[in-house]
């Protein structure tokens, strides 16, 4: 069916959640509302992870253009490992790109697991190698017979395989592994290239056909601006625009929403554009994400980005067995807003004492209450505030000498998993619940 609408014969709306069902609306059901717009190829929606998800009208030139300049940036048309929800920008681009590449991708299947990682990209190379050796000449390989492999990754899958030392193994096939969603440690992010995994690391967003921002630098097509301290895209990668899905005995009808007041525009030479509410700088023209505008938290009258207190945490953090940082915040009667550090510590310390500060340190994580939350919720019961109170102590302690004080978190607590999304990307609606439910009544 994605066949079909990249040549303009359907449109293919993906659904809202992950096992929904994928539905294909002639372009007749299509009302462009007088914004002159052509009817889409691909309709999808936004994570929502700060607010309702938006319906993103995609055309098939756009996603051409995206999946070409991947192509460009890489090296060269390849076959790819789809291992996210296929609802997602990220998981579909993994169909498109195979698509227009000529190649067949491997699909994961259930639940990812490092060993079910490590088995498929087996089952992968060894029929990449037995293709590649069905045009070997004269006994060598030709260079030009091997198709390049790739995969696409967030940040929580690689902790993953690189916990497991046959995934890890496995992982170093794929001469690029695109990895974005969400913040990246620092540490992962070395140790993954110290253990020869080719880590490209990704930005972008359903607004532009998924990433066109690797390794800080962006796509030959795209340009980047900061208007105001925010990110601009520009170029033939971004979205037409929002739409509104309306469901009716009928079927479904798109009807396309005016640019107004949602970020979508054009430059002053008629490129497509998108002012983004991620805040970012550039240097030298590498761009470099602060966080996003909508994320700001205001405490005590300061402005907090709790995306730079995240990576601040997580490097003070990080040598003491943490491997994730998620930063929330509750209604204060004094502050306003109080910030909430939620740490989710590495496998290993996840058992035992759930030590993770060692000699010297003074950071202990299991001074936190004991967490037993369902997949992705963060769900957390037990334990007693004097514990709490302990950990919030001892990481105000360690982070005193790097972040502001109004930056540093009021309250802290140790989480099994952090609450997320299906693509992997935190959920921050969810963070400040479950902040409020682990602080409890004041």
């Amino acid at each position: 069916m994605l066949r079909r609408a990249l040549a303009g014969e359907v449109a293919v709306v993906l659904p809202r959640d992950r096992g929904g069902e994928l539905r294909v609306v002639d372009p007749a059901s299509y009302d462009p509302a007088g914004t002159g717009r052509e009817h889409p190829a691909l309709v999808l929606f936004t994570s929502g992870s700060t607010g309702a998800p938006k319906a993103v009208a995609l055309s098939a030139a756009a996603l051409t253009a995206s999946a070409r300049a991947t192509e460009r940036f890489l090296a060269g048309p390849g076959r790819w490992y789809l291992t996210l929800p296929d609802n997602h920008i990220a998981g579909v681009q993994v169909l498109l790109r195979s698509i227009l590449a000529g190649t067949e991708p491997v699909v994961a299947q259930g639940r990812f697991t490092a060993e079910g990682f490590a088995a498929d990209v087996g089952r992968m190379t060894v029929g990449a190698e037995e293709a590649a050796g069905s045009e070997e000449s004269g006994g060598r390989r030709s260079p030009a017979a091997r198709t390049p492999l790739y995969t696409s990754l967030v940040p929580t899958q690689l902790v993953r395989i690189m916990a497991d030392p046959r995934a890890q193994d496995a992982a170093r096939a794929f001469d690029a592994i695109l990895l974005g969603g969400s913040a990246i440690s620092p540490a992962l992010l070395t140790a993954a290239q110290a253990a020869g995994l080719r880590i490209v690391r990704t930005y972008g967003m359903s607004e532009t056909c998924g990433g066109c921002v690797y390794d800080g630098h962006h796509f030959d097509e795209v340009a980047v601006t900061i208007e105001d301290g925010r990110v601009a895209l520009a170029g033939p990668v971004v979205a037409d625009g929002y739409l509104r899905v309306e469901d009716s005995d009928h079927g479904l009808r798109l009807i396309a929403l005016p640019d107004s007041g949602t970020g979508f525009g054009h430059t002053a030479t008629g490129a497509r554009s998108f002012l983004t509410s991620d805040l970012g700088r550039l240097d030298a023209g590498v761009l470099e994400i602060l966080g996003r505008a909508d994320d700001v938290i205001i405490t005590g009258g300061e402005n907090v980005s709790p995306h730079a207190v995240e990576n601040t945490l997580l490097a003070l953090l990080e040598p003491h067995g943490i491997a994730e940082v998620l930063v929330t915040s509750v209604p204060d009667p004094e502050w306003g807003e109080a910030l909430v550090a939620l740490l989710s510590p590495a496998a290993g310390a996840r058992s035992g004492d759930r030590r993770t500060g060692g000699a010297g340190t003074g950071v202990d994580a299991g001074t936190a209450p004991e967490a037993t939350p369902g997949p992705g919720t963060g769900t957390v019961s037990g334990a007693g505030a004097s514990a709490a109170e302990q950990l919030t102590e001892q990481v105000r302690d360690l982070a005193a000498g790097t972040l502001p004080r109004h930056a540093l978190p009021r309250h802290v607590y140790a989480v099994d998993s952090l609450p997320v999304r299906s693509i992997g990307k935190p959920d921050r609606a969810a963070a400040r619940r479950l902040a409020g439910e682990l602080l409890g009544p004041n």
